[in-house]
């Protein structure tokens, strides 16, 4: 299999993620893929039309995108337990919320890389900033049992966005209003699947 993928991208280190988690990481090669909204560039177009990361090429079938999608494919394919019916709905839930954040800053991050400077907008860029911030309190008030228990899906999902905020908008603090949110995170990086998939941006 080949996963197209670029280090700075959060939804394909959420996949990296879990092929590490799930022991799958020496079935799938890392093909380097990148692009913007603007210039599709070295994205797999012929795989995902739509030309964004990440991209699965199966070898028993046609490719599949939408990194929801690929780790929920992992987990089938290793008959791994990171959907647990038990808690389906709740793990979905977090799952989506965590890619919300994701898509808000990424939203954040091409408003301040990709749009020239006399047309960016900053009632935009702090509406973005508002739905990771009431995000983060969402996690930190409601889901703290579950990210306290055993590792599903929306574990991995969280990590990746915090990651990633730390990453591009490092300026910004979630922590000072979610103690136990950071503190959680603060655990989960350490993890060799987190350590191993640290974005940096290429030189």
């Amino acid at each position: 299999m080949k996963l197209y993928q670029a280090p700075t991208s959060p939804y394909a280190r959420k996949c990296i993620v879990f092929l590490h988690e799930t022991g799958q990481l020496d079935d799938v090669e890392l093909v380097f893929a990148t692009g913007s909204p603007l210039d599709a560039f070295k994205m797999p177009l012929e795989q995902e039309p739509l030309g964004k990361i990440p991209a699965l090429e199966r070898p028993d079938g046609g490719a599949i995108y939408d990194s929801r999608v690929i780790t929920r494919y992992l987990n089938d394919r290793a008959d791994a337990a990171f959907y647990p019916e038990s808690s389906i709905w709740e793990t979905l839930t977090l799952e989506a919320t965590a890619d919300g954040i994701l898509d808000a800053a990424l939203l954040l991050t091409y408003e301040a890389r990709v749009r020239p400077e006399e047309k960016q907008m900053a009632a935009f860029a702090e509406g973005q900033w508002g739905k990771i911030s009431r995000a983060c309190n969402v996690l930190n008030e409601r889901w703290m049992a579950h990210l306290s228990g055993p590792m599903d899906i929306g574990h991995i999902a969280v990590g990746a966005a915090l990651g990633y905020v730390d990453f591009r908008h490092s300026a910004r603090d979630w922590r000072s209003e979610n103690v136990a949110l950071a503190s959680w995170y603060a655990e989960f990086s350490k993890r060799p699947s987190m350590l191993a998939t640290v974005p940096v941006d290429p030189k």
